[in-house]
């Protein structure tokens, strides 16, 4: 097992490196890069970046100016070169491809990220602010899924058929159908807008006077902004595991073991968890890094926007549309990572569940 899973970890590097260098070119041709950005920005007057780049002698040609309606952008009418060249020099595009290529993978091997284009700032430093929003909305998210899917598989495949067994299925089916983000809008203009009732919170993870609480006032607080994200999240991820664990216990229960432990005398209840559980259970764990990854990194762009949650779901989706390069490598990177490890240990969870598997088998 030990050499499996060596194995294995060689795997993530060439994989890792595949995946970064795959994406890495297609960006590159693709129109609109962090540089026409920047421009775009300079000619519409951003303050930031007029400061950035025409504080060090570099003016905009006078001919460029906002229009008198005040939309703020009439059309570039001429920048001067040495502005152009030195936001590419901000940005490192004034080397070749092939050089910033080799310098993203020397950096990456050590972990250095660089710093955003765009949001200033080193760009792991961003990433660990947001991490709070997003690992609280995958993590809990997930175990409510898990802990409320599973039981109630297992009890749906001991009664199936049954008036229990049907509705709950028409219930988590419903739930399955309905879109995350279009239940969040009910459950905000129900339980948080004010116009039925204002129980919840409509933003933020806690609140602003978050550190002048007691700890069990913090926890409190902390779940009680959680509470609609969350079950916004979960409403539609209880369909598929759940009759995935029905499923899989139907299969198992109907096996020639399962019989030959009844005709034996066993307990039903010895039966079902201590040989059925742990066959049945394989399929599931299978599912579980594929479930938390989804979950954590994209499953919360919405709620995360509508929540006006600040996480990596959001980051990522404002990184991507500004071209803000060093930031979306480096969830890629980090997201990549993370699921190829995750996926090592749901292999080797294998052979905790079920010791007769074995890897190294040929």
């Amino acid at each position: 097992m030990l050499a499996y899973a060596l194995r294995r970890l060689l795997l993530v590097i060439p994989t890792l490196w595949a995946i970064i260098t795959i994406n890495f070119f297609i960006i590159q041709v693709a129109p609109g890069g962090p540089v026409e950005q920047a421009i775009a920005q300079l000619e519409g007057h951003s303050s930031g970046i007029m400061e950035r780049f025409s504080g060090g002698g570099n003016e905009v040609d006078s001919s460029f100016k906002a229009d008198d309606t005040g939309s703020g952008y009439k059309g570039s009418r001429g920048l001067d070169p040495e502005v152009v060249e030195a936001i590419k020099v901000q940005f490192g595009f004034d080397k070749p491809v092939l050089e910033r290529y080799f310098d993203m993978l020397k950096n990456y091997l050590m972990f250095d990220f660089g710093e955003s284009l765009f949001k200033g700032g080193d760009v792991i430093d961003l990433i660990i602010e947001r991490l709070p929003v997003s690992i609280s909305l995958g993590l809990w998210s997930t175990l409510i899924i898990y802990f409320v899917s599973i039981p109630l598989g297992v009890v749906k495949a001991l009664h199936h058929g049954s008036r229990f067994d049907i509705w709950s299925s028409t219930i988590v089916i419903v739930g399955y159908a309905i879109p995350g983000f279009l239940f969040a809008i009910i459950l905000i203009i129900f339980f948080a807008s004010g116009n039925y009732f204002s129980w919840f919170p409509l933003r933020g993870l806690v609140s602003t006077n978050f550190d002048q609480l007691n700890w069990y006032q913090q926890i409190i607080d902390y779940f009680w902004h959680l509470s609609l994200p969350i079950l916004a999240m979960v409403i539609g991820g209880f369909a598929t595991l759940s009759m995935l664990t029905k499923n899989s216990f139907l299969d198992e229960i109907n096996k020639q073991y399962v019989v030959t432990a009844r005709a034996k005398g066993l307990d039903e209840g010895a039966i079902l968890y201590k040989h059925i559980f742990r066959n049945a259970m394989l399929i599931i764990i299978a599912g579980f890094p594929a479930a938390f990854i989804s979950i954590f990194f994209t499953g919360s762009m919405l709620i995360e926007v509508m929540f006006s949650l600040e996480g990596i779901g959001l980051l990522g989706f404002e990184s991507t549309i500004q071209r803000d390069y060093p930031v979306v490598f480096s969830s890629l990177y980090i997201m990549t990572l993370l699921g190829l490890v995750l996926s090592i240990i749901s292999d080797l969870t294998y052979t905790w569940v079920d010791p007769r598997i074995d890897f190294e088998a040929r």
